[in-house]
C-alpha cells in the first residue's frame, strides 16, 4: 500500500488506509509495515521465508538421543527433544 493506487504514503497513512479498507482484519501498526516495506525492498516480495536454522548439537546429546530412540523407535520428535535437553 505504500506506492499504492494515486500516490505515495507514508507508514502512518498506510497503517490508517489497512485499518480502513480491512476493519475485519486485527489491525497492523507501523513497525510490522517497516519491516514488510524493508523485507520487499530487500527481496522483491512479502511471502513468508521459511527458516533455515540449524541446531547446534554436541556428541553426547546425539547419543542419547540415539538410545532414546532404540529404547521407544515410536516416541514423537517434539517429546524426545524435551526429554533430552
Amino acid at each position: 500500500m505504500i506506492g499504492y493506487g494515486d500516490r505515495a504514503r507514508t507508514q502512518c497513512e498506510v497503517v490508517r488506509l489497512f485499518r480502513e479498507t480491512h476493519p475485519d482484519l486485527p489491525p497492523l501498526n507501523q513497525g510490522t509495515i517497516s519491516k514488510i516495506e524493508a523485507q520487499y525492498r530487500e527481496m522483491g516480495h512479502v511471502r513468508k521465508v521459511p527458516s533455515m536454522r540449524q541446531a547446534v548439537v554436541d556428541d553426547d546429546t546425539k547419543l542419547n538421543l540415539l538410545l532414546a530412540l532404540e529404547e521407544n523407535p515410536i516416541t514423537p520428535t517434539r517429546q524426545l527433544a524435551r526429554d533430552i535437553e
